[in-house]
């Protein structure tokens, strides 16, 4: 019989203290325009965000990353700067910031914001004055004069596409030359090969390390550098053979335009500015880093023997690769090349979804949003989560007619959902009432999914088991020792099964079990671990798996339903006596 079955809630040996605040920190990302309007204009702004703050810290996180909030005339939504040093109106002003960062640190929170550091709007005072032609700003931006084409006409002086499109260069008639724009033709590209701009750039992000930040992250950086000028033109790239259309970026191979060397030792200097910061008060100022380039030059974001450099170089493999047709063996092969291509004395980072991709349950199958949760939470180290992931929002999907991406507006009436990103981007769904709680705003920038009636904040707070539920309840428990610092060993049984053993020596071990499957498997975990006890509690499980948290299962016999994970613990001097 049972003679001692300790609640889960006195399980409290084995906490950590002894990292720093990122080591092991959990990020979530808000993008502003979406979260929480506080002024009724239909369009999320930073008040809005300092009024759920509470709401993010006892969700368990660490970190709030915000999409960018500079002035901007909004062709790319934030991501066109004007002004660097001001905030767009529309979400509020600095001292709406300053609310917001000051509230940030009274709770325990650390402001990461969105550096842009590519491109700016071409309605920036340093582009306009560049079209001049003033000295000063002359070299601000990559120029050409082009080169003869047909008729005395003059072409452009490279076949590079832009990221949206067609040439990466646009004719500009007051200065008579082209400019170069990787992006939309309105954020062209700045000249990092100007010490001017280097330096203006290191000013904008002590700006806002003056002002309270806790780091940034840093957008687009595979794009700061570009080939240099030869013989009065620069290289062409190669098609890539993968589709017919001239205009698609997809048509050419990206070797001049793309992960260019000089760009790493530019990150590198960056980071020597965070470091300043957190040499004067002992406080680590962060650098979170955006590339979809390769892992091998992803790790190369980190730095090397003699330099430091992105404290996250983002980790996209999981998002980049699984699909929802992944099985157990397609994850573990990802993690795994994650993690042995990390330098051991780095940290890992694991990211499931953001502003530029479809929605985990949209993506990856609805039924297994706890399980990518879970993932998410009990992986090694840092998790990074998009607002609204935690109750497991949808793609809402927009009609052409109401689309406002210009990823998707630059295309067609026919093709534009396969560009546009809007349907990951509509507001965040607190409540049932108007606009899921939003906004009182008659009509908003986007609309609520039409699903924010039974999937919100508030149902999910007052259900016995939701997503929402779970995710907080990972959220604390990933504090312990185990996971903040527990070894990792993957091993994947049959087709389905996958699980990951987190330990710890003399304090005990977690046992996290992945059923990518729509059937139930049994666990088996005995065959799969030498070293495992035949009992484990039950910590936390998807909200489909009906077996109580705090309970005792065989870990054996144990059928996991289909697409459905469970965190299983031992602790030592912890556990039931059975006789």
């Amino acid at each position: 019989m049972k003679i001692f079955v300790p609640l889960l809630t006195t399980l409290i040996a084995g906490w950590t203290t002894a990292l720093d605040w990122w080591e092991h920190g959990n990020f979530y990302q808000v993008y502003p325009r979406s979260f929480k309007d506080s002024d009724g204009d239909g369009i999320g702004d930073l008040d809005g965000v300092t009024e759920k703050l509470e709401y993010l810290k006892d969700l368990g996180m660490d970190g709030i990353w915000l999409s960018p909030i500079f002035a901007s005339p909004m062709a790319d939504f934030g991501y066109d700067i004007s002004n660097f040093r001001e905030v767009q109106p529309e979400y509020g002003d600095l001292a709406a910031f300053q609310r917001l960062s000051d509230k940030c640190k009274q709770l325990g929170l650390h402001l990461i914001l969105d550096f842009v550091p590519n491109h700016t709007s071409d309605r920036h005072e340093h582009f306009i004055k560049s079209v001049q032609n003033d000295t000063t700003y002359r070299d601000f931006y990559i120029w050409h004069p082009g080169v003869d084409g047909p008729d005395g006409t003059k072409v452009p002086p490279s076949n590079w596409i832009s990221v949206f499109r067609g040439s990466a260069w646009e004719w500009n008639e007051q200065r008579q030359e082209f400019y170069l724009h990787q992006f939309l033709k309105e954020q062209p590209d700045l000249n990092y090969r100007n010490p001017a701009v280097v330096e203006e750039m290191k000013n904008i992000l002590r700006y806002w390390l003056d002002r309270g930040v806790s780091g940034f992250r840093i957008d687009a950086v595979p794009y700061l550098f570009e080939s240099v000028e030869q013989n009065g033109r620069y290289i062409d790239e190669q098609p890539s053979g993968t589709t017919d259309d001239p205009e698609n970026p997809a048509y050419l191979i990206h070797s001049q335009t793309f992960d260019q060397p000089e760009t790493y030792d530019l990150v590198y200097q960056w980071r020597a500015v965070l470091d300043e910061y957190t040499q004067k008060d002992n406080r680590t100022r962060i650098m979170m880093t955006e590339g979809y380039s390769s892992l091998e030059k992803i790790i190369e974001f980190f730095g090397n023997a003699t330099v430091n450099g992105s404290h996250i170089p983002f980790n996209f493999e999981l998002i980049s690769n699984i699909r929802d047709t992944s099985n157990a063996a397609d994850f573990a092969k990802y993690v795994k090349r994650w993690l042995d291509a990390k330098p051991a004395n780095k940290r890992s980072n694991w990211v499931l979804g953001n502003h530029d991709n479809s929605r985990i349950g949209s993506r990856l199958g609805e039924n297994k949003i706890d399980l990518y949760n879970i993932a998410l939470q009990t992986l090694p180290d840092i998790a990074v989560t998009y607002y609204g992931e935690e109750i497991g929002m949808l793609d809402q999907y927009i009609p052409w007619n109401e689309t406002k991406d210009p990823a998707a507006c630059r295309s067609s009436e026919t093709t534009f959902t396969a560009y546009s990103r809007d349907p990951v981007r509509t507001p965040m769904q607190w409540n049932t009432a108007k606009n899921a709680g939003f906004s009182s705003a008659a009509k908003t920038w986007l609309p609520a999914a039409d699903n924010y009636k039974t999937l919100n904040v508030k149902a999910q707070d007052m259900a016995r088991k939701s997503h929402l539920k779970i995710f907080k309840k990972l959220t604390k428990y990933r504090k312990r020792q185990i996971l903040a610092e527990g070894d990792i060993d993957i091993k994947v049984s049959g087709k389905n099964l996958l699980a990951y053993k987190r330990k710890v020596d003399k304090v005990g071990y977690v046992v996290v079990a992945l059923n990518f499957g729509t059937e139930a498997v049994e666990l088996g975990l005995s065959n799969l671990y030498e070293h495992v006890d035949q009992r484990m509690q039950v910590v936390v499980s998807s909200n489909k798996v009906t077996t109580s948290d705090n309970a005792w299962i065989d870990v054996d016999s144990y059928n996991l339903k289909g697409e459905s994970g469970i965190v299983l613990q031992y602790l030592w001097g912890k556990n039931p006596i059975v006789s």
